[in-house]
């Protein structure tokens, strides 16, 4: 069975308005709070969730243990095909706004960031420096999906 891993932040990241205060990514996913993640590479993300469900993969739910890329990984959770977990493609519109799975839903970027375990003004420091004319991938822990 193939595994793949997905790291959460311990930390807020360098250059964050809340820079090296605890984000509470791990509590609040187990908690059912945060209930998603925003990845790059959506074609890479959809292939591996696709195998997921197809119960050929899990995904492991990981921290870095220290400093990210020089320490250890923990993993706080592991989901397979009957987790609920899946995906859902994300593009932002400059003039429209947030859209899901191909403009077939509109999302407050609000609704987005409590999701993700952000609030609003955390969300845009976030993705302050991330291209949002790419096509992002929503990872859904749960089978909570977008409507």
């Amino acid at each position: 069975m193939k595994t793949y891993v997905l790291t959460v932040s311990v930390m807020f990241p360098k250059k964050h308005i809340k820079e090296k205060q605890p984000t509470l990514f791990i509590e609040n996913i187990i908690k059912g709070i945060k209930i998603h993640t925003i990845r790059r590479n959506f074609d890479l993300w959809r292939k591996r969730m696709d195998d997921v469900n197809a119960g050929i993969a899990e995904l492991s739910l990981r921290f870095w243990t220290g400093i990210p890329y020089k320490s250890k990984q923990k993993e706080f959770l592991r989901l397979n095909k009957h987790s609920g977990c899946g995906y859902q493609q994300l593009d932002f519109d400059a003039a429209l706004g947030i859209f899901i799975d191909s403009y077939d839903s509109y999302v407050s970027i609000k609704e987005i960031a409590k999701n993700d375990g952000l609030s609003f003004d955390d969300f845009k420091s976030w993705f302050k420096n991330y291209n949002l004319s790419e096509t992002m991938c929503i990872i859904h822990f749960t089978n909570f999906r977008y409507e």
